[in-house]
């Protein structure tokens, strides 16, 4: 046993190190301060948020509950609430709705005894509010987290008043008003930069409100804060909680901005940090979608697959890996039921990948249909990155539908964004639409300096399978004076054997229009028949090679 001066040291020691937050020393000192005396509730609240942020739940939970019992014995029913509130919210937040919904009571009931009218009320209403935000009652909550910010207000108490206003801006996101919660949602985490909002509230506000910056397509304010995230966790020492959350956002920053190396080893980092929580679902994921972009299409699955083991559906990737590797049925029939699966802005998620597909597999209603909706929802919301995927998917379809002049002006309306928000996959993957709409009006100079730009993007990048279909497109202007992005479609098709009716029925077309199409391709191309055709496309790489280094030229005519 030590001595009265060395535990008095001690408690000391660890007062002045929860003071610099250097949560593991004051943990290990109020640990042994305590284990040669008991320590009173406001020491053991100490030591219980140096647990928590030090990845010590199992002390952490004894400690708050010892606090909670200390400050009961003292008739401090206030502070005796609080002890049991910050033990049963992260049980919340992480999913423990028993025993987190068992401790919430003790602090009611603690308040209830002690007939109090204090900001730990407030507290308790945070928890009533997600749990009606989270059954799907936006309107409900905005009233309840309006109630918490009073209470926050009335007693000027910081915590309470950032919960009420990360909770309405929540609320609000629910009820599609966005422009209103973002102030909110920035007053909040305003409050928390400043140092004024506890350490537990203060990650809390900062996961929320990234994931409210997800919701919501704001890719410059989630890298914001984001960057205040990553100041706030490595001025923390030793924090555990939040560093994981904190890795995942920052590669979800660093993959748009196309720092896709950097992108995977944080996301990996992720990975390991959050092991065994749903949470690690995300970081594979975004593992699995820097794999994909870059061609490494087994490593994508393997990761897509750890997503959905952690309870994560690992769409639109998934569905978009399976089409990058000649699997458009399987792609279809995934990204329909993911889009089924999502309501309300959400489906901006997934919507720009039903685009795609539906292209890829002749659906051509089914793109227009979801390029619509997709653009009124970026009118709703007004996000820049909504803008630009819907600029992206509406040129897109009206270049399948071979309206290149209207095609070309809404690609460059997403070029403008893309370049705006940072983004050069994206920005990359526009121009590549851009070029080929200038081909099929016949302006080859521009196509080609819009598809050179593209692939020497995606070559930085290493986006392999898109530097590679950049170089197909730019070899048939050399092979053959310049195929449309349709031309090159029915000619691919002709190489696979089909015959006309099958190729408009591929392509949602009438079999005149591929007649058409197919006297531009052998007039172009200086032949005059499709045999002929065909071995050009082989040689110019516009098509694949059968097994046997050649094309089939058993073609039919209708």
């Amino acid at each position: 046993m030590g001595t009265p001066l060395d535990r008095r040291g001690a408690l000391v020691r660890g007062r002045e190190a929860l003071e610099r937050q250097a949560w593991s020393d004051a943990y290990a000192r109020l640990a042994a301060a305590d284990a040669e005396a008991p320590l009173g509730p406001a020491d053991l609240e100490g030591a219980a948020l140096a647990a928590y942020l030090t990845g010590r739940d199992d002390a952490c939970e004894a400690l708050w509950a010892r606090g909670h019992a200390g400050r009961v014995a003292e008739g401090d029913h206030g502070s005796a609430a609080r002890c049991a509130f910050w033990l049963g919210f992260p049980l919340l937040l992480r999913g423990e709705a028993a025993r987190g919904g068992g401790w919430l009571a003790r602090a009611r009931r603690a308040l209830d005894e002690g007939g109090n009218d204090c900001a730990e009320r407030g507290l308790l209403l945070v928890s009533d509010g997600l749990e009606t935000l989270r059954a799907g009652d936006a309107a409900g909550a905005l009233e309840t987290f309006e109630k918490v910010e009073e209470v926050g207000a009335r007693f000027a108490d910081p915590d309470v008043l950032a919960f009420g206003r990360l909770g309405q801006g929540q609320a609000l996101i629910g009820l599609g008003n966005v422009r209103a919660a973002v102030p909110l949602l920035d007053e909040a985490m305003v409050a928390v930069t400043a140092g004024e909002v506890s350490p537990i509230a203060s990650g809390v506000v900062y996961c929320a409100v990234l994931l409210a910056c997800r919701q919501t397509f704001d890719l410059a304010r989630a890298e914001e804060w984001t960057s205040a995230l990553a100041r706030w966790c490595d001025a923390q020492q030793d924090l555990v909680p939040f560093r994981g959350e904190c890795l995942v956002h920052r590669a979800e920053v660093l993959q748009a901005r196309g720092e896709w190396p950097e992108a995977l080893a944080e996301a990996r980092k992720g990975c390991d940090r959050l092991a065994g929580r749903s949470a690690a679902g995300r970081a594979h994921y975004l593992c699995g979608e820097v794999h994909r972009l870059r061609g490494a299409f087994r490593d994508a699955d393997e990761a897509y697959r750890a997503a959905s083991a952690h309870g994560l559906q690992p769409q639109p990737g998934c569905a978009l890996l399976r089409l990058a590797q000649g699997h458009p049925e399987a792609a279809d029939s995934m990204i329909r039921r993911a889009a089924a699966d999502v309501s309300g802005p959400a489906r901006a998620n997934v919507l720009p990948a039903v685009v795609e597909i539906a292209l890829a597999t002749g659906g051509r209603d089914a793109a227009r249909l979801a390029a619509d909706e997709l653009a009124g929802i970026a009118a709703a919301v007004g996000a820049t990155l909504l803008n630009a995927l819907a600029a992206h998917a509406q040129g897109s379809v009206l270049l399948s539908e071979d309206d290149p002049r209207a095609a070309l002006g809404r690609l460059r309306d997403g070029g403008l964004d893309w370049r705006e928000l940072g983004a050069p996959y994206e920005a990359a993957r526009t121009r590549v639409a851009t070029g080929l709409a200038c081909r099929a009006l016949g302006d080859e100079e521009s196509a080609s300096l819009e598809l050179d730009a593209a692939r020497s993007t995606f070559a930085d990048l290493g986006a392999a399978p898109d530097r590679q279909r950049v170089e197909r497109l730019s070899g048939a202007a050399a092979a053959g004076g310049g195929l449309t992005g349709r031309e090159l479609e029915v000619l691919a098709l002709v190489a696979e054997g089909r015959t006309n009716g099958e190729i408009a029925a591929a392509l949602v077309i009438s079999p005149h229009t591929v007649r058409r199409h197919l006297q531009n391709v052998f007039r172009k191309l200086g032949v005059s028949s499709r045999a002929a055709a065909t071995a050009v496309a082989v040689r110019s790489a516009l098509v694949p090679a059968g097994r046997d280094g050649v094309a089939r030229t058993d073609h039919k005519r209708t």
